[in-house]
């Protein structure tokens, strides 16, 4: 499918996915695809369906494509000039057909989500003898390396408490599933878990971590600069409330934390003041260590929330594709929002002759760091 300078590969199949059959090409009529750095990535591809044969009158012809049932897996590539992009991995979970009485109005959308869906169809109880929780995740991760093409990529928590085998053993509810229990050891630091297709069909990273903010900024995103403004609308929320310092109780000592982790590289000139206080509380015994790395995830995850950015850009004016889990450059927009921000998450909705992106920012307060951006 070629968009006026784009062009959108889309593979399927069962096991080993081939190029769209022409009947899906000619009746493909959109694909959104949404990024986000905590849950599962999410695809929908629209599809126009209708009956002009008599081969049509059993069923609609689409619907005798065994390429289109339900986890079957499918490839989306986006190509700009030259360099193709894996914008999803991912298997069909979800299938609507939406009847129309006036001719050319039928349509079948199906819906699906990453490959990590394939980590949540089981609850099982596991037992993770005297293993810190980095070492937890690439266990978990390990068994779906070969069918998934998972590739980990876990970053250790800043301290690594040594476990005693008696006494060390973490369970794994029998409620969790294993890409549930991998989202709530990363919610224990105010890490993030999220599996990114590519950079090769079939080849998928599973990230777990802190926020990737030391990579290098996309293009910046341009606000009311005439000729290179390459964003179509924004807007901004301040929530002075977001950010929470978190208390925690170590034997009959009371602790607080009251700031972001030291290796948290800052986003802004004036971060946000701390002015509510939470207290950590859990079932479950924990140490001093324990207990402060999980109240400085919380206080992490707080600051993440105070300004908030949503907005749409034409990824032709754009000249490429903005993703989520980086850092981007925003300008125009005045000192106190211009600067770097975190994009938390990305919605691409493709369609002939159209390829626009929301997208939401965030970061822990307002005032730009940079006197330039990369344009």
């Amino acid at each position: 499918m070629n968009l006026l300078g784009v062009h959108l590969t889309v593979l399927l199949g069962e096991t080993i996915p081939g190029p769209a059959p022409l009947a899906v090409s000619e009746a493909l009529q959109s694909v959104e695809v949404t990024h986000s750095d905590r849950g599962p990535s999410g695809f929908q591809i629209t599809l126009h369906v209708g009956r002009s044969s008599a081969l049509d009158l059993p069923d609609y012809r689409l619907f005798t494509d065994p390429r289109l049932k339900p986890f079957n897996r499918v490839i989306l590539i986006v190509r700009f000039a030259v360099a193709p992009q894996v914008l999803m991995d991912g298997f069909i979970t979800n299938q609507q057909l939406n009847p129309g009485n006036e001719p050319g109005t039928s349509t079948l959308t199906l819906t699906g989500e990453d490959v990590s869906v394939m980590m949540d169809l089981e609850e099982t109880p596991r037992q993770h003898p005297a293993l810190p929780d980095g070492a937890i995740v690439r266990k978990l991760i390990a068994p779906y390396t070969v069918s998934l093409g998972l590739v980990p990529d876990v970053i250790d928590p800043p301290t690594i408490a040594v476990q005693n085998p008696a006494e060390g053993t973490q369970q794994q509810p029998s409620n969790y599933t294993d890409r549930a229990y991998i989202q709530a050891l990363a919610q224990r630091y105010g890490f993030v878990f999220y599996v990114e297709p590519g950079p090769l069909p079939k080849v998928n990273r599973a990230y777990w971590g802190p926020q990737k903010r030391l990579d290098l900024p996309q293009r910046a995103l341009s606000v009311n600069m005439g000729p290179d403004t390459n964003v179509g609308s924004i807007n901004f929320r301040n929530n002075a409330l977001a950010p929470n310092a978190v208390a925690f109780r170590s034997g009959a000592t009371e602790q607080r934390i009251g700031g972001p982790s030291p290796t948290r590289l800052p986003l802004v000139r004036n971060r946000a003041e701390l002015r509510r206080t939470r207290y950590l509380s859990t079932a479950d015994p924990l140490s001093e260590q324990q207990a402060r790395d999980r109240a400085q995830g919380m206080v992490d995850e707080s600051l993440e929330e105070v300004v908030t950015a949503t907005g749409e850009l034409d990824a032709l004016r754009y000249d490429g594709l903005l993703m989520a889990r980086g850092i981007v450059d925003l300008r125009g927009a005045g000192q106190s929002y211009d600067g770097s921000y975190y994009v938390k998450s990305v919605t691409h909705n493709i369609s002939k002759g159209e390829y626009r992106q929301r997208f939401t920012l965030t970061r822990e307060g307002t005032g730009t760091l940079k006197p330039l951006v990369r344009t």
